[in-house]
């Protein structure tokens, strides 16, 4: 059994600001240390009572036999033919009775291995997982500027992956490298999450022939027999809200169901524009989208580990801007996990996609109603939860430190309070009695350091101490500290013939890939 209290304490001793070289140099040759797989030990909150989550699955699997969702794909509509759907074109209209015994065919959990195995992960049931950004075209960089994301820059979030004890998994693309030719860039992608970070990985899904890529990269890896029988990589695929799944997406999901690899099955729906302007009448939709897009998988490959998912924000209504953090977006998590559990399914949300453009408070008042939605409705897959900026527009450094931080947190608060030192806690009370103090207790000097959480980032001292060190902001305070972790990095070096076999993958794939897309 890892203890998770000391994996904390050693994360905030990392934290502190004991300088100077022999720190440094400590920190260099301490082990990084990963948090294993959340297990959540608090209950789950049911915003709305049964029979309420049934009238919203009825009406869903209503959407998907009377009005049908579009899949724009041959091979597709082929499939749904022969499993005996009702098919005009490319509009398929699922009766229930085939898509709950599809539905019914995905495990409700599964291991999501790291090349490490100590980085191995569980997602589904009260397992959860968080997992940082994905897509972001620009970075809020080490200076506090916005500009075009770079390999580099991909290099450094993977690191900071890595290093980050609470971050399960390295995700792919956090930010992308704008310099490097579209159709080569997944390879570079890949290859930086695989050699920067020993943690799980996200795959690319712009088109069939970078997700073969991606399992061949994974092969060399991992060993082709192995990503056979095991789960090494999760990719998204999103629908295109209202009622689509295109054959991007399709050739996607056909490529990694294949190989046994989970998808995300998850809409990307902007409330009031390409769903009603209704909570609930979004979650109806979505929900069809979600369960069409896990029942495709199934026939693809029955049996293969998905997960359910969900891309829900609130648009205003007048400017048709997204918008993060609202209570909607909340409530809709809730729902969603509601109708997860009835699925028996792993499902995905996202944690920190707040529309801040900068690293300030309005960004922690909407992470904050996010995340605690993703954390109480039960979520396994909490995606975007490292960086996110401008509604995923840029990935920021400081945020991503700031938001790690805040992950420690919630990680403690999700697994419950533990008894196990009650009963000499009750003791320190009967040692000190009324009108003295508790710190020199031998309870105390047990517990000081491990009792409660202790950011290193966020700043409680007074005023004066506060001002004499700088009088730094919050933002300046991450970006400081994302350069001191970056300063410490080594590298988990992959097998030298792994390394190699990369390598040389990747100057064959460049050869053969044009430099722009045609």
């Amino acid at each position: 059994m890892i203890d998770t209290n000391e994996l904390a304490k050693q994360v905030s001793a990392t934290g502190r600001r004991s300088g100077g070289r022999d720190a440094r140099r400590a920190l260099r040759a301490a082990p990084v240390t990963s948090f294993p797989t959340l297990v959540r030990n608090i209950p789950v909150y049911e915003l709305l009572p049964d029979e309420a989550v049934e009238l919203i699955h009825e009406e869903s699997l209503k959407i998907l036999e009377e009005v049908g969702c579009e899949f724009r794909d041959d091979e597709a509509i082929a499939m749904w033919k022969q499993a005996g759907a009702t098919v005009k074109g490319t509009r398929v209209h699922i009766d229930r009775a085939l898509l709950l015994s599809l539905i019914a065919k995905v495990p409700s959990e599964f291991t999501l291995n790291a090349r490490n195995p100590e980085r191995t992960v569980r997602v589904g049931g009260k397992n959860s997982i968080f997992v940082p950004m994905y897509g972001a075209p620009y970075v809020r960089d080490l200076d506090g500027n916005r500009r075009y994301g770079s390999l580099e820059d991909l290099n450094n979030f993977h690191k900071l992956a890595y290093m980050q004890p609470v971050l399960h998994s390295s995700s792919s693309i956090i930010c992308e490298p704008m310099e490097i030719p579209v159709p080569k860039r997944h390879l570079h992608i890949i290859h930086s999450a695989l050699k920067h970070s020993d943690k799980p990985f996200m795959g690319i899904v712009t088109s069939k022939e970078r997700a073969e890529d991606v399992m061949k990269m994974a092969g060399i890896v991992f060993g082709n027999d192995y990503v056979k029988n095991n789960t090494v990589v999760v990719s998204i695929t999103n629908c295109n809200s209202p009622l689509v799944w295109d054959a991007t997406m399709l050739d996607a999901m056909k490529v990694y169901a294949r190989h046994n690899q989970p998808l995300i099955l998850a809409p990307f729906a902007l409330c009031g524009a390409s769903t009603s302007a209704s909570a609930l009448g979004a979650v109806a939709q979505v929900n069809a989208e979600a369960l069409a897009g896990v029942a495709f998988t199934q026939l693809i490959r029955p049996g293969s580990p998905q997960i359910y998912g969900q891309f829900m924000v609130t648009v205003d209504m007048k400017t048709g801007a997204p918008m993060g953090g609202t209570p909607e977006a909340a409530q809709m998590m809730y729902v969603m996990g509601a109708l997860a559990r009835k699925y028996k399914l792993p499902w995905r949300t996202s944690g920190f996609h707040v529309g801040s453009k900068i690293n300030d408070a309005q960004a922690g008042y909407e992470a904050n109603m996010l995340m605690h939605a993703a954390i109480l409705s039960g979520a396994n897959y909490i995606w975007h939860v490292a960086g996110w900026l401008e509604a995923g527009l840029a990935c920021g450094y400081s945020k991503f430190m700031t938001d790690c931080e805040q992950l420690g947190g919630w990680y403690r608060y999700a697994g419950g309070l533990p008894f196990a030192d009650f009963k000499d806690a009750m003791a320190a009370i009967r040692e000190v009695g009324p009108a003295g103090h508790f710190l020199g207790t031998k309870h105390t000097l047990e517990q000081f350091d491990k009792a409660f959480f202790m950011p290193s980032i966020m700043d409680f001292n007074s005023f004066e101490q506060w001002q004499a060190e700088g009088s730094k902001d919050h933002d300046t305070r991450g970006r400081e500290k994302a350069r001191a972790m970056l300063a410490n990095y080594e590298e988990p070096k992959l097998d030298e013939g792994i390394a190699e076999g990369l390598r040389d993958f990747i100057a064959k794939r460049e050869e053969e890939l044009p430099n722009s897309v045609s």
